[in-house]
């Protein structure tokens, strides 16, 4: 009877702290990941905190996701990389910092204004060999890194420009990439927009386009992590 009531109270138990679901995170669990978590290096922090004062901020990645894609780099051994869409270069610095020293990541943005904070933090960092910036529509770069014989290339790339080109900049990248590379794809939800069929917004369309795209791309393995706005990584077999 006690082994009973014991297994009882560990379902119970299960029941309510347990799920099949991923966790809504609450302000309090969302200060508590940062806290155990976050190794943010001071110049990243101070990058950060610039980047808030932007009538545009909601544009810049979340730190965690920063963490989490500097990490991967490590894990791929990664060398070279590519990233389509800069803004004030948080992301770039995040996974520059882990890369090699004679590791190197190729920037595409349009925005001087924005890449000049970039560039300037980048000074900062000690780490500005490891970047070429590219002020130029993004798909232009990547044809021309194409024409230039890269194809195959590089170890991983991330996606976070303009949504109505992310199915052109996808498929431009997975030619770059090397097999068992890694594309990463930010703002896959899209503050939950994708999954409202009355939403027919043009940049909510073009995400839900390639969201369903990747679903059925045999190409790839795919996994679309619920961090920051969503972040899709899909790997080139």
């Amino acid at each position: 009877m006690r082994m009973v009531a014991q297994s009882v109270t560990t379902n119970q138990w299960k029941g309510q702290f347990m799920s099949r679901n991923t966790l809504n995170l609450t302000s309090q669990v969302y200060e508590y990941l940062l806290q155990v978590s976050l190794r943010e290096s001071p110049l990243l922090a101070s990058l950060r905190q610039e980047t808030l004062n932007l009538p545009e901020s909601n544009m810049q990645i979340a730190p965690e996701q920063g963490q989490f894609m500097s990490l991967l780099v490590k894990l791929l051994n990664a060398k070279y990389l590519l990233e389509v869409g800069t803004f004030t270069g948080y992301s770039a610095l995040a996974v520059a910092e882990a890369l090699p020293d004679d590791g190197h990541i190729t920037c595409c943005d349009v925005s001087e204004e924005f890449t000049n904070i970039a560039q300037r933090y980048w000074e900062k960092s000690g780490l500005k060999h490891k970047f070429t910036l590219k002020l130029q529509p993004a798909l232009d770069t990547l044809e021309g890194l194409l024409a230039e014989g890269q194809e195959e290339k590089y170890d991983m790339a991330f996606i976070d420009a303009d949504k109505g080109n992310y199915l052109n900049y996808y498929e431009k990248c997975l030619q770059l990439i090397r097999s068992g590379g890694v594309i990463l794809i930010d703002n896959v939800l899209w503050n939950g927009a994708v999954a409202d069929s009355n939403n027919q917004e043009e940049d909510t369309l073009a995400i839900r386009a390639l969201n369903e795209h990747l679903h059925t791309d045999n190409r790839v393995d795919l996994s679309l992590v619920p961090i920051g706005d969503g972040l899709t990584l899909v790997r080139k077999k």
